[in-house]
C-alpha cells in the first residue's frame, strides 16, 4: 500500500482559532507497513514464547506491566518519537495476543466467536472516538483524549486480527502459510479500492491495519510451527530472536532517517482547531464518507 500524507505548513502565528501541533503519531509511509507487518509477526512468537517458557501467570502480567510502562512513556512524550512510539506497538503486538488466545486456550472460546467478540469491541471503540471526536483520522491526534483513542483501537484491532488469523489457519483449515496467502490478497483491497475507485482514506487505513495482524502472526506461526504441521519448524524463540532483529533494525532506520516525521521544527506546526460540533465533538470531514485531507491516504 502505497502511503503518502501532504501537510502544507501552516504560518500563521496562534491565535484562538489555531492550536499548536505536536506530532505523536508516525507520518504514513510505505516503510510503516513493513515495521508494522514485522511487529504483529513477531508479537505473535513472542507472546507464545513467554507463556511457554514463563507460564501465562508469570508472563501475562509481565506483558501488561510492560506495555504499561510503553503507554506512560509514549503519553508522556510531546511529540512522536520512533523508538517510544514503536515500543508501544511491540508491547500491544505481544500483549493483544496474549489477550485473543486466553480466551480459546484459557477459557475454550471458540476463534470465530473470539474473533466477533473482537469485532464488535473494536467497532464500540470506533464508535466511542467518532461520537466524541468527530474524526478517526490520525492526523487530528493532538490531545491526549485522542491518543487514548487511538491506542484502545490499535490494541483492539491487535486482539482481533489475532483471533481471525488463527481461525482462518484452525478452524477453516487453511493453515498458516495459507492464511497468510489469504492476507496478501486481502490487505490489497483497502489499498486498490482507495486507489481506483475514490474510497474514503480513513476507511482504508483501519482496514488495512486490521489485517496487517493475521498478516504478520500467520507468516511468524509459520515459521514456528513444526514440519508435520506445514511450518518451517524454527521454533517461537528462534522466529522470535530473527523477526525482533528485524524490528530493531525497522525502528533504527526510522529514527535515525526520521522518514516517518512530519514536520522536524521542534515548536511544531500551528493548524486551525475545528470548531466543536453540536455533539461536543469535532466537526472535521472525511470520516468514513468525506474526503480527509489529514488522513493518511492509502
Amino acid at each position: 500500500m502505497s502511503i503518502t500524507s501532504p501537510h502544507p505548513r501552516d504560518t500563521r502565528g496562534p491565535s484562538s482559532a489555531s492550536h499548536r501541533l505536536l506530532t505523536k503519531v508516525p507520518e504514513i509511509i510505505a516503510f510503516f507497513w513493513i515495521t508494522k507487518v514485522a511487529t504483529t509477526a513477531m508479537g505473535e512468537t513472542a507472546s507464545d514464547c513467554l507463556n511457554g517458557v514463563l507460564g501465562p501467570a508469570i508472563a501475562v502480567p509481565l506483558m501488561l506491566i510492560g506495555l504499561v510502562w510503553a503507554l506512560r512513556r509514549q503519553f508522556r512524550a510531546d511529540r512522536y518519537d520512533a523508538w517510544t512510539y514503536w515500543a508501544v506497538v511491540v508491547m500491544v503486538a505481544i500483549f493483544g495476543t496474549s489477550a485473543a488466545d486466553a480466551l480459546h486456550v484459557g477459557l475454550g472460546v471458540a476463534y470465530l466467536d473470539v474473533t466477533m467478540l473482537y469485532a464488535v469491541i473494536l467497532a464500540a471503540v470506533f464508535y466511542a472516538w467518532y461520537r466524541t471526536e468527530g474524526t478517526l483520522s490520525i492526523h487530528s491526534i493532538y490531545t491526549k483524549r485522542r491518543e487514548a483513542f487511538y491506542w484502545a483501537t490499535v490494541l483492539a484491532t491487535f486482539a482481533l486480527g489475532t483471533a481471525t488469523g488463527d481461525m482462518t489457519a484452525t478452524t477453516l483449515h487453511l493453515g498458516y502459510f495459507d492464511s497468510g496467502l489469504l492476507f496478501i490478497g486481502l490487505i490489497a483491497i483497502p489499498a486498490l479500492a482507495y486507489r481506483y475507485f475514490g474510497m474514503n482514506e480513513v476507511l482504508a487505513f483501519w482496514m488495512a491495519y486490521v489485517l496487517t495482524r493475521p498478516l504478520g502472526a500467520s507468516f511468524a506461526d509459520w515459521m514456528a510451527v513444526e514440519k508435520s504441521r506445514g511450518g518451517l519448524g524454527i521454533g517461537t524463540g528462534g522466529a522470535s530472536l530473527i523477526l525482533g532483529a528485524v524490528v530493531l533494525l525497522a525502528i533504527w532506520r526510522l529514527a535515525r532517517t526520521r522518514m516517518d516525521v512530519r514536520d522536524d521544527d521542534p515548536d511544531g506546526v500551528v493548524v486551525p482547531v475545528p470548531p466543536a460540533a453540536p455533539d461536543g465533538g469535532r466537526a472535521e470531514h472525511g470520516v468514513l464518507g468525506e474526503r480527509d485531507p489529514d488522513a493518511a491516504q492509502a
